[in-house]
């Protein structure tokens, strides 16, 4: 019986700061909360949410996100995002996420992760490596 059920929410809170500057991406940027950053942002909060009900040896991936970015955070300023799973297909859980900051709403996504098994994964990825690097 798997332990996630629709409906299973987590919320994330976090501090924007220099850190997370549009220009880390490039100069020509305003100072703002970057999409990529909040995109990971949204990453996390799900994962925190599956991590707290994996067993032993498993861990989740991300493979999908449509992300709308609406609205600019000045650095500094909280951002709050939401996430709630809204569908469960095998190893596939699939989430609905809002994010706000203390002023308005800021976007909205929705996200796709995978269950796997880590030894599993990690020998794949190894073997990718070795393909390119030799042994």
């Amino acid at each position: 019986m798997t332990p996630f059920h629709v409906g299973m929410t987590r919320e994330l809170v976090v501090e924007t700061g220099a850190e997370h500057t549009a220009q880390f991406f490039y100069k020509n940027l305003p100072r703002v909360l970057a999409t990529p950053f909040l995109a990971g942002f949204m990453e996390r909060v799900c994962a925190e949410l599956i991590d707290e009900h994996l067993e032993p040896g498993e861990q989740s991936v991300g493979a999908f996100m449509q992300l709308k970015h609406t609205a600019p955070t000045p650095l500094g300023m909280s951002v709050r995002i939401t996430a709630r799973l809204t569908s469960i297909d095998g190893s596939k859980l699939t989430f609905a996420l809002e994010a706000f900051d203390e002023v308005e709403k800021i976007g909205e996504a929705v996200h796709e992760r995978f269950i796997i098994k880590t030894e599993k994964f990690a020998a794949r990825v190894a073997k990718k490596a070795t393909a390119l690097h030799g042994p």
